[in-house]
């Protein structure tokens, strides 16, 4: 087939649907494919034979996603910001309703408070340190322990 035959807008539609697909899911998986397909597109500029285009985007596009996928998603992965609750961890706070080993008690951290747990007894006006959010309670340990 040739340019004129629609091969150009063939693999334009495959890439934009693609990248439609990439954009609803965001798994980091049809975007090798969309790199594929553009890689396609350019061949279809030179080479009129269809079956060379589609080896080009599957093989390139599978060579894409498993030589680089693992690399991108930790890149992307590093680059998530931490969570309003995942934020409080490592901070530290002070305890304003006694923590025993069977109940829970409360903190106080970043100005809110919070159902504390601990495998220690700590009392009211302790300074402690948030160790792990579980649930809707935090893990918390003596600060200077």
């Amino acid at each position: 087939m040739k340019v004129g035959d629609g091969m150009a807008y063939l693999w334009l539609a495959i890439i934009v649907l693609l990248g439609i697909a990439e954009a609803m899911t965001v798994n980091l998986t049809t975007i090798w494919f969309v790199m594929s397909g553009l890689l396609s597109l350019i061949l279809s500029f030179f080479i009129d034979n269809f079956m060379i285009q589609l080896g080009v985007f599957v093989l390139i596009g599978i060579l894409l996603l498993v030589t680089t996928k693992k690399k991108l998603q930790s890149l992307v992965n590093e680059r998530n910001e931490r969570t309003n609750l995942d934020r409080i961890i490592g901070m530290q706070g002070y305890v304003i309703e006694k923590i025993t080993k069977k109940n829970a008690g409360a903190v106080k951290v970043d100005g809110k408070v919070w159902t504390a747990v601990s495998d220690h007894m700590i009392p009211v006006d302790t300074e402690v340190k948030i160790l792990s959010i579980e649930g809707v309670k935090v893990r918390v340990e003596k600060v200077g322990k």
